[in-house]
């Protein structure tokens, strides 16, 4: 590489509690790397133990202008929202939620494993819709893992979770060129990774690796230089995933779990929520209420902030 060569942006993780316990690793948003493709957000959590009596469902929220893409490597979750959507996510499925001008959802243990013992592992990621669809009516769609395209690849098992690579093309709808695979590289592989879209990142889900000679820790992302893919090493056998697609048509802002290119419809949404009037999950009375007095008043990577 010389010295002027674009470098290689590595990205660690932030670790929040969402509640009751339960912690994910964010990634996305970053001070140093807002965005990738459409991907705003990325959060990791587990492997979690799971144990009969732990509460760590995730009551009804609101969601406007992104889609929440739910991906699991091991356990289940119930999805439920305000469309009338009732959907057991389980692993290897993409679960892809389109919020648009509004919807509201809940994420809770199945009834089938309260009494169970289990691992939950896996990846929630949101992307943010095209200014020009983020006011489009919500929808709910579930791919079953066994739709998902599998193949090998250079001696690596890929799977093509959303848009096309390798031959192959996920049959999840998306807004805009969106690329998400699950690749596991076993010890001592080595796997070219072509510049699928203008902006690309790899995540280390389970062990370290190195992109381009450069070790990546586990549970970091390395950020490639636009338009440019990257040669992937390990010496142990490791599961990574890699993200990207076009850039964003402009800013956009986050507050809470809203996301807009209008600071105002921010605002807008806040207002709506406060006022319970983004419609109910069905059989659900429970909702996380509206944070902060005033309203985007927050850490300062989920107040009002553009990315």
């Amino acid at each position: 590489m010389t010295d002027n060569a674009p470098e290689t942006r590595l990205l660690k993780p932030h670790d929040k509690d969402l509640g009751g316990g339960f912690q994910v690793r964010r990634l996305l948003p970053a001070a140093q790397q807002r965005s990738v493709g459409p991907f705003v957000f990325f959060d990791h959590f587990g492997p979690a133990t799971e144990q009969p009596g732990s509460e760590h469902d995730v009551r009804p929220h609101p969601h406007i202008g992104l889609s929440t893409v739910t991906y699991l490597f091991k356990g289940a979750m119930m999805h439920r929202d305000s469309l009338g959507s009732v959907q057991e996510i389980l692993p290897g499925a993409i679960n892809w939620m389109t919020a648009g001008r509004g919807i509201v959802h809940s994420e809770r243990k199945p009834e089938r494993l309260k009494a169970d013992t289990y691992v939950n592992h896996g990846l929630q990621l949101w992307a943010a819709l095209p200014q020009a669809h983020e006011e489009i009516e919500p929808s709910f769609e579930h791919t079953p893992a066994d739709a998902i395209p599998e193949l090998v690849e250079q001696g690596a098992a890929v799977r093509v979770l959303v848009g096309e690579a390798f031959g192959a093309r996920s049959p999840v709808k998306t807004h805009s060129q969106t690329v998400y695979l699950d690749i596991a590289l076993p010890a001592g592989g080595r796997f070219e990774l072509p510049p699928l879209a203008p902006e690309l990142a790899v995540y280390a889900v389970d062990a370290d690796l190195a992109v381009n000679g450069e070790p990546v820790a586990v549970h970091t992302m390395a950020v490639l230089p636009n338009g440019q893919g990257g040669v992937l090493t390990a010496d142990a056998a490791v599961r990574l995933v890699v993200i990207g697609g076009e850039p964003l048509d402009g800013p956009r802002y986050i507050t809470w779990n809203f996301v807009s290119s209008r600071r105002e419809r921010i605002l807008e949404a806040g207002a709506d929520w406060a006022a319970q009037r983004m419609g109910h999950v069905p059989g659900e009375t429970e909702f996380i209420p509206l944070p902060g007095k005033p309203f985007g008043v927050r850490e300062p990577d989920t107040g009002t902030t553009p990315v």
